[in-house]
């Protein structure tokens, strides 16, 4: 695998809407602007989606807002890994097409959405990242109210500028943000659950360009702290032409570790055990699956999701650029396999 790193600053797309420079970067010094984009505003998708998992308390919470050109779409988790159980919920509607206004930087620029059900607020400030939800009438009344802080700060990220074979016009231009102290209030059921920053983490993918229709991936995620150290990694593949990168690092006290090719080895039954192995031997872990967070979603049949975001605990072994083997045990994460077509 050629892991192509960018490092100079420019625009994201050529005059004609192709991507100037594909590969990997550390941070966003591509520079995104929706203006510049060459396909009909139904084409782009704009999201951010916020992992946030508690390894002292078994709990996690997840937001996404999305305008997918066709549907604008928002949803709101909270996963209990001691019952186990999870609820989503959240609202859809029809070609936002850029109404939702998504900074075009994961650096700076506020996300917020209001309706008639709850509001969710993305804030940047000060090398912090503050999310904000009131959903009263979550999961059936139980409710749900968050207040996190995810400490930001100027370190490491993955990001990645993909294109597609089939189309100079489509592209992917994606940053993950890991291994994000957390700290703050979490309130479900009438229950209280405090963040803890020594334990807590979050993690942001924030994904702006435009797909093909008919895509598969595979993504993998995590975040805490391994004999004192922070650590965490993004693995994932099956989309675009990734040529000239990978997406695969891990992330070591705020210091990524870029390896290449890795491998999801899934049955059928997504709760079954999972395998993830690495072409150069640098990540290689037993997963073993807790809950699977699926959801499907069709509009007549032309814009279909069809999601398993599976969270367990990981065992295995990840080495560093210097040859420095990590051991992780019961690493409490996530995996996923989404198809959509959209």
């Amino acid at each position: 695998m050629r892991n192509h790193e960018v490092t100079q600053r420019n625009p994201l797309l050529n005059p004609d809407g192709s991507l100037r420079e594909p590969g990997w970067s550390r941070r966003l010094v591509q520079i995104y602007d929706r203006n510049d984009i060459k396909k009909r505003k139904t084409r782009i998708k704009e999201w951010d989606y916020y992992a946030i998992i508690s390894h002292k308390h078994n709990v996690a919470v997840c937001f996404t807002v999305s305008d997918l050109g066709y549907l604008e779409l928002e949803s709101v988790s909270f996963l209990d890994f001691n019952k186990p159980y999870e609820h989503t919920q959240g609202s859809m509607a029809p070609f936002p097409m850029g109404k939702l206004a998504m900074p075009s930087t994961s650096e700076q620029g506020d996300v917020k959405v209001k309706n008639s059900k709850f509001a969710i607020d993305y804030i940047v400030k000060d090398n912090k990242r503050f999310i904000r939800c009131d959903f009263p009438s979550f999961d059936d009344g139980k409710g749900l109210k968050v207040n996190i802080t995810l400490d930001n700060p100027p370190e490491d990220t993955m990001v990645i500028a993909t294109p597609w074979a089939e189309d100079k016009k489509a592209f992917y231009y994606n940053q993950k943000i890991n291994c994000m102290r957390a700290s703050g209030k979490v309130e479900y059921d009438g229950k209280l659950y405090e963040f803890c920053p020594e334990t807590d983490f979050g993690c942001l993918d924030w994904g702006r360009g435009v797909w093909t229709y008919n895509n598969y991936w595979y993504w993998g995620s995590g975040s805490g702290e391994v004999d004192g150290h922070r650590f965490g990694f993004n693995i994932g593949y099956g989309f675009g032409d990734t040529s000239n990168a990978s997406e695969n690092v891990i992330f070591y006290d705020g210091v990524v570790h870029k390896f290449d090719d890795v491998v999801f080895n899934i049955s059928d039954n997504f709760t079954d055990p999972w395998t993830f192995t690495s072409s150069d031997g640098r990540f290689e872990m037993d997963f073993v699956p807790i809950i699977d967070r699926s959801d499907y979603t069709s509009v007549a049949n032309l814009i279909v999701t069809d999601q398993h975001q599976v969270f367990g605990r990981m065992t295995g072994k990840a080495v560093l650029d210097d040859g420095t083997v990590i051991e992780i045990k019961d690493f409490l994460c996530f995996a996923e396999k989404v198809h959509n077509k959209y």
